[in-house]
């Protein structure tokens, strides 16, 4: 019922909010002799804010025109190499005169599968695409998925990877942000103990929780506070019709956007403060700057109720990865498999999603790894979001990401 609860509130808000587009239409008019008044200003904005706060934000494009590779700028275009029931597989293609894209080294970047879209890697993408050839997995919103196409929890998760691997081809980096590092791992591992030559020539986890007994934070906590009976009970519900996922019992998007919203309040009703006084001073471009984040913010998808119940369960109650008691279909997970894999961690002193040391342990765990394949980088400036986007992403560690690549990355 909470779904249909959820649908219901949307459907009933779709007039209140086309009243207020017309209204804004209305005062911003440049034949309205009160248009620069600051009541009118002030009533525009107060509109907008109220379409932008309740609207449905569908899922965000990736955009990309350009992209400049050593210094020339190359077309893009995103090209889907695999598709699955559950995930797309897109290769970022560069055209440009005389670029060889096979001497780059490729990439096969996890997006997380934690409510929010592929392109919150936007950024992500855009600076890797400089000197590598990029792969990344947009996962498809469970709501869309028919009920026909079956079941996807982690194990399917990690079979997923391991084809995306074969596909693209021996010498592929594997990068997971957050919360595919646990499945990155565990394709690495079982591909390094089948002696499988498309295993990963390198493996990159940023903020990944591993191990989520170290440095507890309050998401982990709260995974942790209640019997998985609870979440079944009071989380999962059904995707109501007439959407293509009728019946699939998933983790709704919106309430995993309330759970990111909960955690810094004041951070997002600041924001929205400051989106009102850029309207009335008619500061475009902070107002644009504030609708292109909130855009790809606030646009969520539903996750299968097997995956979320999964993870909740092995990863953040059980712990079963760091306590060398992970099982894939059966079959015993072993880190200490990954012998040739060059592996580096990265996390951020600032990170309140994944505490200091939960993507470390990761190193802890692949014990026949030599220590010159293994690096951990703890930026002390970035928290959760910064350690793949923004200035100091691209500044910092992206550098020293490219680096570990080149030189490690040679299976």
């Amino acid at each position: 019922m909470l779904y249909h609860a959820y649908e219901l509130a949307q459907t009933a808000l779709a007039p209140w909010r086309q009243a207020a587009r017309y209204g804004r239409t209305v005062l911003n008019d440049p034949r309205n002799p009160w248009q620069s008044s600051p009541p009118h200003k002030a009533a525009a904005a107060m509109l907008e804010i109220f379409e932008s706060a309740t609207k449905y934000y569908a899922k965000p494009l990736f955009g990309y025109e350009t992209v400049n590779v050593r210094g020339q700028e190359a077309k893009v275009s995103e090209e889907i190499v695999a598709h699955k029931p559950f995930c797309d597989l897109i290769r970022f293609r560069r055209t440009a005169e005389g670029l060889d894209e096979s001497q780059d080294p490729k990439i096969l970047l996890v997006a997380p599968m934690s409510g929010h879209y592929a392109t919150l890697l936007r950024g992500t993408v855009e600076t890797l695409m400089t000197e590598h050839d990029v792969y990344i997995t947009d996962w498809l919103d469970a709501r869309d998925v028919p009920l026909a196409a079956g079941r996807f929890d982690l194990d399917d998760y990690v079979d997923y990877l391991r084809e995306f691997l074969e596909i693209i081809g021996p010498g592929t980096t594997l990068m997971g942000v957050c919360q595919p590092g646990v499945p990155s791992m565990i394709a690495a591992s079982l591909m390094s103990e089948d002696d499988n030559p498309f295993r990963p020539a390198a493996l990159v986890m940023m903020g990944s929780p591993i191990d989520t007994r170290v440095s507890p934070t309050e998401p982990n906590r709260l995974a942790g506070s209640k019997p998985l009976s609870w979440f079944k009970k009071n989380v999962i519900s059904w995707v109501p019709w007439p959407r293509a996922g009728f019946m699939r019992p998933v983790y709704p998007g919106f309430l995993q956007l309330s759970s990111f919203l909960a955690m810094n309040p004041e951070r997002h009703s600041t924001a929205y403060r400051k989106q009102f006084d850029n309207l009335i001073r008619g500061d475009g471009e902070s107002a644009a700057a504030h609708n292109t984040f909130y855009d790809e913010y606030l646009a969520v998808m539903d996750l299968t109720a097997e995956f979320y119940l999964q993870t909740i369960d092995e990863v953040f109650q059980r712990h079963l990865l760091p306590k060398g008691e992970m099982k894939h279909r059966g079959r015993p997970v072993r880190p200490q498999a990954i012998k040739d894999v060059a592996f580096m961690t990265i996390e951020g002193g600032k990170d309140d999603i994944t505490g200091a040391g939960q993507t470390h342990a990761a190193l802890d765990l692949c014990a026949n790894l030599p220590d010159d394949l293994k690096l951990a980088y703890t930026h002390p400036e970035v928290g959760h979001y910064g350690q793949f986007n923004g200035s100091r992403w691209r500044r910092d560690i992206y550098p020293k990401v490219a680096a570990f690549i080149r030189e490690k990355g040679r299976l």
